[in-house]
């Protein structure tokens, strides 16, 4: 890696941090039992702080600015102007139910434009501030960087409104400096990005993981294929491909391509796939397609990073329709049922652990090994599953499904997009990652995670029996909550939006309150490595109000014999 690449990454927050980092899921209206569309993600961070974003809708007076932040380390990188209106956005999701998630891939090492402010963070908030459709959104992005430069790698960007869902794939050209006369400056005359964006067939499901997924896409026809030069034809329902318009020709000046552009394939090109994007990244999206697909088998051995040839394709037809529910499960997955499953082996310790603590590559005696990377980790900030409706009012229509920390142990609450304000136990400035909070919902579903850590094939039943009670218990509630905020919404919209702010306000403090209360319930429980006995929920005790002695459930036969094959007979009791 050349010296200066290496110090823009390190600017740019995209090293070990955030490497292989963030899973998306995609799902069409046709793919929903209800006819939503939804996109989820899991923002996996080292540094990532699990807060609900919220960004007011506000006017602007002619010559506001804002400034723009890189989302990896805060910096300031700049300032650009404010439109006239920007639109409430909770979370990644606006008031017109336009979600956006994102993963980040590195490409090709020279890929890096020094002189961009936008980086893919900014990205998503300005989109989702000047955008009523995904196509907006799209469009938003191209003519941002295009105008001042992108400050990131390469990103994968779920796009989705109530009747779309887009994957939009980007890097940023070159920097190319050219000493300008007028200004006096050094310029970068490569100024912007290239990129793809691709709509995902009705029916259909994607999903992609740090790697960029899409490969050779239609070419303009300026009825289904558009390239940003013909962005009047944008809004078209026929387009289904748009892609900028040197995305091909940049790959040739610049030597990365010489092929016919009808075989262009921009994942090969700008992120070609290797054994870590597939074993690392793309084994994630098999994973989801394979809860979905029974056809999967097939792609096992480029999942493993074997056979590097047989990529998958990127969307899939599921062979059966999913509920925000579904997703939420699929987010919990360890590739249990794999030959990869962590669970399974002696890294997993005497309890069953499907973790590993980072590095995720390491060396033993001069040799290289690694870690599996699966969906559920330990280090998520927060995640979500964006849902949105078509046939409601858009403060009604959009749900995001919002958890902190780790996606297996974590409840996903409701917060409908046409909110007034946040739950304060997801509001930003409520603690950090270096400042513990007891109101913060992050620490308070973290302290409980690291605990299941401690002993994780017992804890996880009963964190998992709490939070099947609750998601389950919000997905009943949903269709009444509609209903009463439709009735309300005819005749007030805004007591129908205060009804929903009071519902989701509440129902994410009557979370967090009831997963502090588990906290102290496990503590209790599994205190000294014992397990306390209970009877419907309760610890027993026996006649006198003394508690009864607790069992004792040691380790598992495997466990101990691998201590007695280290050890020989050095704890044997002697005859």
């Amino acid at each position: 890696m050349k010296k200066a690449y290496a110090l823009i990454l390190i600017t740019l927050a995209s090293s070990t941090f955030n490497i292989f980092a963030c899973t998306n899921y995609l799902v069409t209206k046709g793919a929903s039992t209800d006819g939503s569309t939804m996109v989820s993600y899991a923002a996996d961070s080292h540094i990532r702080y699990g807060e609900l974003y919220f960004r007011p809708k506000g006017t602007w007076p002619a010559g506001s600015l804002i400034t723009l932040y890189d989302r990896g380390t805060n910096k300031p990188l700049g300032q650009i102007p404010q439109p006239a209106e920007t639109y409430q956005v909770i979370g990644f999701m606006n008031e017109y139910q336009v979600a956006i998630g994102e993963t980040t891939f590195d490409g090709l090492e020279n890929m890096v434009d020094s002189t961009g402010i936008v980086d893919y963070g900014s990205l998503m908030f300005l989109a989702l501030q000047r955008s009523k459709t995904a196509r907006e959104a799209i469009k938003v992005i191209a003519e941002l960087v295009e105008q001042y430069g992108y400050a990131s790698t390469g990103e994968s960007f779920s796009i989705g409104d109530p009747n779309e869902v887009w994957i939009m794939e980007i890097i940023a050209k070159r920097t190319n400096l050219k000493y300008d006369k007028k200004s006096k400056k050094n310029i970068n005359i490569d100024k912007g990005a290239v990129w793809v964006a691709v709509r995902i067939p009705d029916g259909y499901v994607s999903s992609h993981a740090n790697q960029a997924r899409i490969q050779t896409f239609p070419l303009e026809n300026l009825k289904t294929s558009i390239t940003n030069k013909n962005f009047q034809l944008i809004n078209n329902s026929e387009v289904e491909v748009i892609y900028s318009h040197d995305v091909i020709s940049y790959a040739k000046t610049h030597k990365y391509y010489e092929g016919d552009d009808k075989d262009f394939s921009f994942s090969d090109v700008y992120n070609p796939i290797t054994f870590d994007g597939a074993r690392f990244c793309d084994a994630r999206v098999w994973a989801f397609f394979n809860h979905v697909n029974d056809d999967m088998g097939k792609y096992w051995d480029y999942a493993k990073g074997e056979n590097l040839k047989n990529r998958m394709p990127l969307f899939i037809k599921p062979n059966r329709k999913l509920t925000p529910q579904d997703l939420q499960s699929f987010k919990r997955d360890h590739l249990e049922g794999t030959e990869l499953d962590m669970s399974k082996d002696a890294g997993a310790g005497p309890h069953s652990l499907p973790y590993r603590w980072r590095p995720l590559n390491y060396k033993v005696e001069g040799k290289t090994y690694f870690h599996e990377r699966v969906t559920a980790t330990q280090q998520t900030g927060f995640s979500f599953i964006a849902q949105m409706r078509s046939w409601l009012p858009n403060p009604i229509g959009g749900i995001f499904w919002f958890g902190v920390d780790d996606a297996a142990s974590t409840v996903y609450v409701p917060i409908y997009c046409g909110i007034s304000r946040i739950p304060e136990c997801y509001a930003e400035g409520n603690g950090d990652m270096l400042k513990y909070s007891p109101t913060s919902a992050f620490w308070i579903f973290s302290r409980v995670a690291h605990f299941a850590y401690y002993r994780y094939d017992l804890i996880m039943q009963d964190i998992q029996k709490v939070q099947k009670e609750l998601e389950t218990k919000f997905a009943l509630y949903t269709p009444a909550i509609d209903a009463a905020a439709l009735k309300l919404w005819e005749t007030n919209q805004n007591l129908a939006v205060q009804f929903l702010t009071d519902y989701s306000v509440n129902t994410a403090n009557a979370t967090v309150n009831r997963w502090e209360e588990l906290s102290n319930w496990l503590l209790v429980k599994y205190i000294d490595g014992n397990v306390k006995k209970e009877k419907d929920g309760e610890f027993i005790r026996n006649p006198w109000g003394y508690p009864v002695s607790p069992s004792q459930p040691g380790y598992k036969e495997e466990f101990l014999k691998n201590i007695i094959q280290e050890t020989g007979d050095k704890f044997a009791e002697p005859k």
